[in-house]
């Protein structure tokens, strides 16, 4: 059952700013995570804010230079079926649309998305993880056939949004509110490498909101997509994925964002495949060469060893792909 908190309703975002600055407490959004979460006690709250009200986080807006800001309370099944996101940047409508299920992707929001904690069973049981404040993550010696290929070092979850590998491949960029300020974060950076901070997810401060992520206008020639390979054919999470946002000149390719999801306590800059396929047209050689240079660098454990052909074919795949669709 649920512990007793403070439950608090914010009218608006200043409101909730106010809230927060007053005392330590935890954003409600959709909720599909927190109140789970506090359920179970990973964690506590004496204060729960909720944002339900807060209109103004809500909506996908397209702007006058090309650019759509999506409000950070904007449902998923809504990013899924936006016609203006589906036209200019597929790889994110593809993405909500194979967000967890129809339940959840009515509920949850693209804020919660972003900043939903790790699904690690010892994070999630009764285990004093090194992201709980303990002192070491059980993953590395223990079960660990979902957890991650790259980044890990000390902390080895995978996050777990379908959502950040598309934004960030596509260069969006949060807005977050602070009660003095407020500032501007790429998504790839809004998100905290386990290296840098095991116990954080994001960069947000303890009083601060994400209020929208803005996409940029799409180049000419941009073609992006986002494929993930899952357990069951619905309702889970990505043992691989990877979002492409590439811009073509004609037949080659002028220059590739690429990230994997799946893969790392981020979403992994696939910086390598990035080299292999920029100035180049997707030939069968070039994309034999990004594919293995997909796992370059890679660490599985000793239970993920199957990711390494995982991603390797699901490179090959998307990128044959996506030439297809020039």
């Amino acid at each position: 059952m649920l512990p007793k908190f403070t439950y608090a309703r914010a009218t608006s975002i200043d409101n909730a700013l106010a809230i927060l600055d007053d005392r330590p407490a935890l954003i409600h959004a959709g909720g599909t995570d927190l109140l789970g979460c506090l359920r179970d006690g990973i964690f506590s709250a004496d204060t729960v804010v909720s944002l339900s009200a807060v209109k103004e986080l809500e909506g996908v807006r397209p702007a006058a230079d090309g650019s759509i800001r999506i409000g950070a309370l904007t449902s998923i099944a809504d990013i899924a079926a936006d016609n203006s996101i589906g036209q200019s940047y597929p790889a994110l409508a593809q993405a909500a649309a194979v967000v967890a299920s129809p339940q959840l992707r009515n509920q949850g929001t693209l804020g919660g998305n972003l900043c939903q904690k790790p699904r690690c069973w010892y994070y999630r049981g009764d285990f004093d993880c090194l992201r709980k404040g303990g002192e070491k993550c059980f993953a590395y010696e223990g079960r660990n056939e979902y957890h991650c290929i790259f980044g890990g070092d000390i902390c080895y979850i995978v996050h777990p949004s379908d959502i950040a590998p598309p934004l960030a491949a596509l260069g969006a960029v949060c807005r977050i509110s602070g009660p003095t300020s407020s500032r501007s974060v790429a998504v790839e950076s809004f998100l905290v490498p386990a290296t840098e901070d095991p116990r954080r997810e994001t960069v947000l401060g303890v009083d601060e909101i994400l209020t929208e992520v803005v996409l940029p206008p799409p180049a000419p020639g941009l073609r992006s997509s986002y494929r993930k390979v899952r357990t069951r054919g619905a309702w889970d999470f990505a043992l691989a994925g990877v979002a492409l946002a590439i811009v073509f000149d004609g037949d080659t390719v002028r220059s590739a964002r690429v990230f994997l999801s799946g893969a790392a306590p981020i979403p992994w800059r696939a910086t390598g495949v990035e080299a292999a396929i920029t100035g180049k047209k997707l030939d069968a050689a070039t994309i034999a060469t990004a594919s293995k240079a997909a796992i370059e660098g890679a660490e599985p454990l000793a239970e993920n060893g199957y990711k390494l052909p995982l991603f390797e074919g699901l490179v090959t795949e998307h990128l044959e792909a996506i030439r297809e669709k020039g």
